[in-house]
């Protein structure tokens, strides 16, 4: 039996997406970051693993997290505050979903549960 143990995310900027995502999620360093690698867990060590491995292709990249929260409002404006932008997307309507791009211009999704 197989089970997803990380999300690997391609980033341009590691130490930028290191600070963005650690504090985004309330993850830490796992252990120290390698040049182009680095292993981010959850704080109080419950979930899933987010490495982040530095790339140089400016292609986009098929990849994106879905954020599940109860205060889609205010996890949207943290995250803003964080570095996050949002992004033009052309919801449907009753959309749960808001679109926004971390530092790096990876695009992830803040769902409202």
């Amino acid at each position: 039996m197989l089970k997803i143990g990380a999300v690997v995310w391609g980033v341009r900027d590691l130490s930028r997406s290191i600070q963005f995502w650690s504090a985004a999620l309330d993850y830490r360093l796992a252990r120290e970051p390698d040049v182009d690698f680095a292993i981010l867990v959850p704080r109080n060590g419950e979930g899933m693993q987010l490495s982040l491995n530095k790339v140089t292709s400016p292609k986009p990249r098929r990849h994106h997290l879905d954020l599940f929260t109860h205060d889609q409002g205010a996890e949207v404006e943290r995250l803003i505050t964080l570095g996050a932008t949002r992004v033009d997307w052309r919801y449907e309507a009753h959309a749960d979903y808001v679109v926004l791009a971390d530092p790096d211009g990876n695009t992830f999704c803040v769902i409202q549960i």
